[in-house]
């Protein structure tokens, strides 16, 4: 179920990069301080999501700018003996506003699961970080028709005793897993379903007022040729942009809309 436009209008747009495991704390600085004229915005919130080593050069480089920084991960205890996690106040020590949720490859290649995503959404909330909730179906689920079931099952999990005031500011990304860093795209329509569905699964969940106010990205190869028309839909409301965002190019994807 799509929304009308107008409602659509309300939800500023937000372009954020997960930058993955790239970039040294050196590199990181240098590319941001080259996107920073090239990605200010007054339409669009823009977050750089980094690699824990490199939030410190990335606060500083994007210092005085409209980027914020976001982190690719953390852990939802507070402190102890959990070798190699990140703590939340070590994140908000240092000015992260956001944090990556739950994406696929944590979930692939780290034994994450939809309980420790939902953990992990309540921690963020509790110190105040903005978490970017990744959903998405595989290849195999998309053929047996299942998309759609799997991708509420995610939600609904993850989204266990968190109130309808917290997730009115939570950000979704809907990225299919066989559209990440492949170059293929899920049509614009294909897109716009499932992230009309989220929003439907929201206002199941709480009310039509905290659907309308949830922003939701679609990630998986989004570029600067295609983020117009995808943006455009009414229940998309950015992107989550991968491979793309460690290129000046990241910026012609900030002003799609120039």
């Amino acid at each position: 179920m799509s929304r009308k436009k107008d409602i659509s209008l309300m939800r500023k747009t937000i372009v954020a990069g997960n930058w993955k495991m790239n970039k040294t704390p050196s590199e990181a600085k240098a590319l941001i301080e080259e996107l920073k004229p090239l990605v200010a915005s007054e339409t669009s919130d823009v977050v750089f999501c980094v690699p824990a080593i490199d939030i410190p050069a990335a606060i500083e480089a994007a210092a005085g700018s409209n980027i914020a920084i976001g982190a690719e991960n953390m852990y939802f205890e507070e402190s102890g003996a959990y070798t190699g996690e990140i703590a939340p106040n070590m994140l908000t020590d240092l000015g992260v506003k956001y944090v990556i949720l739950g994406h696929s490859e944590r979930r692939e290649y780290f034994a994450e699961t939809d309980e420790t995503v939902n953990k992990k959404v309540l921690k963020a909330f509790e110190h105040g970080i903005t978490p970017i909730v990744c959903c998405g179906e595989t290849l195999a689920q998309r053929e047996q028709g299942v998309t759609i079931d799997f991708v509420r099952q995610q939600i609904k999990i993850a989204f266990q005793g968190v109130s309808a005031d917290q997730a009115k500011t939570a950000v979704i990304a809907y990225e299919p897993i066989w559209a990440i860093g492949t170059g293929k795209v899920a049509t614009t329509a294909q897109a716009q379903e499932v992230c009309g569905f989220i929003r439907t699964v929201f206002e199941e969940l709480y009310d039509k007022e905290t659907a309308d106010q949830i922003r939701i990205l679609y990630g998986g190869s989004v570029n600067a040729s295609n983020a117009a028309e995808l943006f455009a839909q009414p229940d998309i409301d950015g992107g989550l942009v991968g491979g793309a965002s460690l290129k000046p190019d990241f910026a012609d994807i900030v002003n799609y809309n120039k």
